[in-house]
């Protein structure tokens, strides 16, 4: 569906709980610039042939652009780059992560993981669960190739004869990439602003003392630079207007969140205690992996904002008490 001139909207499946994610097709002159690839996946892939056959052609892809690391986003992008032997366009920190996670250097592979959840209170059969489908990293992308052309902050990008400024925003990733095209009055967010879920935002054991929730937070406040009535290409969801009141709502659910665990912190308390409050809902052991990770950014928070202080017990186990 085209959304704008030139703007070109895709959706493909996930096979996750969380089912689609939108993809961006951006009319370059000559030559097409996608702007993120979906999964590697045969049913992706076949989905892609099809648009290659009755959408894209005759014209090219002379640019690939993802906007972070996350599976979902570059799953396709090594496979479209050979295909076309076009360009990756990313920010240095989401290639350079993509790469550590797809070879599982130290620090990014799932034992490191299970390390930090451990630290965190977690318990060994639960982790055993997570293991089952924890690592799939390299399954669900293709391999990327081993140079890239950097994004920089700040930087203009040239589309199809439209200036597109490239606004970083952290937290959810290291440096995750929007795009705003002032003519058009459209912002691609990625997934830093989502129309009707909260976006993760995980501790990663790479930084196990990070404090991603207040990048996060403090981008937002960034992007309410841009004029109320952008257009608002997400991810996950469908296309919104009102930024402004969107990024309010997701400050206002973040500091409820962040008051329940200070209420809940009375008495010594870890992460694996505490993913209850956050989330009522029954989880799974996937839902507990995602959980466990914001729980500790949420609790990391507290802790450098001076809201809580951490000792830990007789395990080792790290326990959060309010201040």
């Amino acid at each position: 569906m085209e959304v704008a001139a030139g703007v070109h909207w895709l959706r493909m499946p996930l096979p996750f709980a969380l089912d689609h994610i939108n993809l961006w097709l951006l009319d370059d002159g000559d030559a097409w610039t996608i702007v993120d690839c979906g999964l590697n996946h045969p049913e992706t892939m076949l989905l892609w042939d099809q648009l290659i056959e009755h959408v894209l052609a005759p014209r090219s892809v002379g640019r690939l652009i993802v906007t972070h690391y996350h599976a979902d986003h570059v799953g396709l992008a090594g496979w479209h780059a050979k295909r076309w032997t076009a360009p990756l366009w990313m920010t240095e920190g989401e290639y350079l992560t993509a790469l550590a996670l797809y070879y599982e250097t130290p620090g990014h592979h799932r034992g490191s993981m299970f390390d930090l959840f451990r630290k965190h209170g977690l318990d060994e059969q639960r982790i055993e669960g997570m293991k089952s489908f924890s690592g799939a990293y390299r399954r669900l992308i293709s391999e990327l190739p081993h140079q890239f052309r950097r994004i920089m902050p700040g930087e203009t990008l040239a589309i199809g004869g439209r200036r597109w400024d490239v606004l970083l925003g952290y937290g959810h990733a290291p440096e995750h990439v929007s795009l705003f095209c002032g003519e058009l009055g459209i912002m691609i967010a990625g997934d830093m602003v989502l129309p009707r879920i909260s976006t993760n935002i995980s501790v990663r054991p790479v930084e196990p003392e990070g404090n991603p929730l207040a990048r996060f937070l403090e981008s937002l406040d960034r992007f309410t630079a841009l004029p109320e009535d952008t257009l608002v290409l997400p991810s996950h969801g469908l296309p919104f207007r009102g930024m402004h009141a969107r990024i309010r709502q997701l400050h206002q659910h973040h500091a409820e969140r962040l008051s329940e665990l200070t209420a809940a912190c009375a008495e010594p308390r870890c992460a694996q205690e505490l993913v209850p409050v956050l989330f009522r809902r029954p989880l799974d052991d996937r839902g507990w992996y995602f959980a466990m990770g914001e729980c500790i950014a949420h609790l990391n928070y507290l802790l450098h904002a001076g809201r809580a202080r951490r000792v830990s017990d007789a395990e080792g186990v790290l326990r959060f008490i309010a201040n």
